[in-house]
């Protein structure tokens, strides 16, 4: 089995070293013949150069790296197999046919609903109780090829869109490598998704998580904290006194409901580190909300 990864963050990890750890048959020896991710960013005040934690493993194991799935068409891996988990790019068909077993796409949602780039955000803002994992076979379309594998999982009271997106994460790794052999066999059948019942989800921006605190109810306020977690964070803006001319942006970092209200916990004034609401309320004891215009 040689197959080509393709994936960016951390999250996706487990994936990645469940196929090796499965199907490595020696010392040097990796089923990943190549991985595809993102190239590197330069962050931070200073503008250093961060490499993808796909990028990382890749150069430990001495994988070659490509940086765009273009790159491929020009110069191929050895691989039947291409398995992508977050990689950030949309896939040309002329990449799709490189592989005579096609790309497996490890989407967390249960397709057709929630396709798009931002499911797991989705799920929590509905206040859905059950999501999944759908593991589907490419097609030209976006998250719309038939479908190989689903799971469910239950969303907890608690979880943020970073809980539960690595978990699901985790948990598709164990079902994709057991089903990889049977799938490379033709021993498993596809399933056709419904367009009927498909749902749609966007790239996240740092907007999305905007709110104005007095036109949401605690309860949506306190779905929108945990799934904007930990980008691009839920936010809003406050003044810090009343001689104040310019508001501040607020990250909302951690709220929970007491009796239907809306208890915040944990909060980050922008340039600051984060605090407790109380903290925050000893220090800026004028701090009001910006109203809705």
């Amino acid at each position: 089995m040689k197959i080509v990864f393709f994936g960016t963050p951390v999250y996706v990890l487990p994936i990645l070293t469940a196929i090796h750890k499965k199907f490595v048959t020696g010392p040097g020896k990796s089923p990943i013949t190549a991985v595809v991710t993102q190239p590197p960013k330069p962050i931070g005040r200073k503008q250093i150069l961060a490499y993808s934690p796909i990028d990382k493993w890749a150069h430990e194991h001495k994988i070659p790296i490509y940086y765009s799935a273009n790159d491929l068409i020009d110069s191929p891996p050895d691989a039947n197999l291409g398995i992508l988990a977050s990689y950030g790019e949309i896939i040309k068909k002329d990449v799709i046919d490189l592989f005579p077993q096609g790309i497996l796409v490890i989407h967390p949602s249960l397709l057709p609903k929630y396709r798009g780039a931002s499911p797991v955000p989705a799920a929590i803002t509905n206040g859905d109780q059950i999501t999944g994992v759908s593991i589907i076979k490419m097609d030209e379309k976006m998250d719309h090829g038939p479908i190989i594998s689903q799971s469910k999982e239950e969303i907890l009271i608690d979880d943020t869109a970073e809980t539960l997106r690595n978990r699901l994460f985790e948990k598709s790794a164990d079902v994709l490598v057991e089903l990889l052999e049977p799938y490379i066999r033709a021993k498993i059948n596809l399933k056709p998704q419904n367009d009927e019942d498909a749902t749609f989800t966007k790239i996240m921006k740092r907007e999305d998580g905007f709110f104005n605190i007095d036109e949401k109810t605690p309860a949506e306020v306190e779905k929108l904290v945990r799934a904007m977690y930990p980008w691009p964070g839920a936010w809003t803006f406050i003044r810090l006194s009343a001689t104040d001319e310019k508001s501040k942006r607020l990250k909302i970092l951690k709220v929970h409901l007491e009796d239907e209200k809306l208890i915040l916990d944990e909060v980050q004034l922008e340039g600051k580190e984060p605090v407790t609401w109380k903290q925050f309320k000893e220090g800026y004891k004028e701090a009001t909300f910006e109203e809705a215009a």
